[in-house]
């Protein structure tokens, strides 16, 4: 969920948890990537350990019709050997050939904006 206001970037915390006994590797795509900076957007995940990914929505010069939304999210992942690091994960690690099982959930971004009131208005996409 994205608080938005005009000209200003907003930001998001997912917070990733491992909860295998593996080490895991995750990546994050989103179906609009020159509106939002992810960070990490590929990490690996020692078992039982977590990371919070820090999403920014770049700042908006004017709001959506009807504060709608229709962006999102995947994030990926998958287990790997104990010694792979970031950086020596290979370019087809989350592919689906069929030789790997990848985990993926989907998750769409919600807008909301602060209402007259002082309190929040929250607005999803259908």
């Amino acid at each position: 969920m994205f608080s938005v206001e005009l000209d200003k970037p907003s930001f998001c915390n997912l917070q990733v948890t491992n909860n295998t006994e593996h080490h895991v590797a995750f990546k994050v795509k989103t179906t609009s990537p020159k509106k939002y900076f992810v960070r990490p957007n590929t990490g690996i995940l020692l078992p039982h350990d977590s990371c919070v990914i820090r999403v920014t929505l770049q700042p908006k010069r004017e709001y959506p019709p009807n504060m709608q939304c229709k962006d999102k999210f995947l994030l990926q992942s998958t287990i790997v050997p104990r010694n792979t690091n970031t950086d020596d994960l290979p370019a087809d690690t989350f592919n689906k050939d069929g030789t790997k099982e990848i985990q993926e959930c989907k998750l769409k971004v919600i807008y909301e904006t602060n209402s007259d009131d002082g309190g929040f208005n929250s607005f999803t996409s259908q």
